[in-house]
């Protein structure tokens, strides 16, 4: 079976299990199945100590169960992380979770970053319901890069797409479909961050 290639971690719990600095090495190590003995011997660590945090992260699902080897009188257990990369959505933050209702700044910096943790806690719900009834999420995803010259060309290209995305909406969007399904839309832009140069 596939490992997912995310999961999003909507319980505190499971987000406090992931950031243990033991927890999150033994997940990196775990991107190929291993056992605790053998990841002992990798990492240099007590085995005890690797199992103990083993079983914590597979009770929160951070990693499972791939297959168990018999060892002379002992059962080795196998496991691998639940998922290739973890995000932790605002809503294991409680109250403290990002949320764009209480930025007032439509403009600023804080008011994407809480529109990009609204967009994650939403997805961490969609997605597991869509797994538990066995079904693909529809979504779809733009992503690119603009040079712009000056300010004004910056500004220029935002009315001229906040035009575009209204005609747009005004075309496709109908409140006289009952089979019709809502979805989300959101833009925003930011300084793209530098290249990370590539070591040799």
């Amino acid at each position: 079976m596939l490992v997912p290639a995310l999961s999003i971690l909507r319980d505190p719990t499971a987000a406090a299990a992931l950031l243990q600095p033991d927890r999150l090495r033994l997940l990196r190590e775990l991107t190929e199945p291993d056992s605790a003995s053998g990841l002992a011997r990798r990492l240099q660590l007590p085995r005890q100590r690797v199992n103990y945090h083993l079983r914590e992260l597979e009770r929160q699902g951070l990693v499972e169960l791939v297959a168990e080897r018999k060892k002379g009188n002992c059962v080795e257990r196998v496991v691998r992380a639940s998922a290739q990369g973890y995000v932790v959505s605002p809503e294991a933050l409680g109250s403290l979770g990002a949320d764009p209702g209480r930025v007032a700044d439509h403009k600023s910096a804080a008011y994407l970053a809480a529109l990009a943790a609204r967009v994650i806690r939403e997805l961490g719900g969609l997605t597991e319901r869509a797994r538990r009834e066995d079904k693909r999420l529809a979504t779809f995803s733009l992503d690119t890069e603009i040079t712009f010259a000056s300010p004004a060309d910056r500004a220029a290209f935002a009315e001229e797409l906040t035009r575009a995305v209204a005609a747009l909406v005004a075309r496709y969007h109908t409140t006289h479909a009952p089979a019709g399904r809502r979805f989300r839309l959101i833009a925003g832009a930011y300084p793209a961050a530098a290249s990370k140069e590539v070591t040799p």
